[in-house]
């Protein structure tokens, strides 16, 4: 079986950020819609898909989830801007 790794952001109404890597993208965005995982995500209500990378390889998505969260917010902003403009729930595509 062939899997990709997606890194993804994730923002909520107040646009906090939130920047994650599964295997499964699909079943990642139930689990946040559905606030199953108590913590940063289910406090603010971080569940709105506006950005994601697919990876054939979980180390190179794992290198780029951390990149991504060493990013001020101004560049993070820019990221998802560059192909999400008008910050678009993403998960309906998916």
């Amino acid at each position: 079986m062939y899997y990709y790794y997606c890194v993804y952001i994730l923002s909520n109404k107040s646009r906090v950020l939130y920047t994650g890597i599964t295997n499964n993208l699909k079943r990642r965005m139930y689990e946040h819609k559905n606030h199953l995982n108590k913590g940063f995500t289910d406090k603010y209500k971080v569940d709105q898909l506006v950005y994601y990378e697919r990876f054939a390889c979980v180390n190179k998505a794992i290198t780029r989830e951390k990149q991504i969260k060493s990013w001020r917010r101004e560049k993070k902003i820019n990221l998802i801007e560059s192909i999400n403009p008008q910050w678009n729930e993403l998960s309906n595509e998916l």
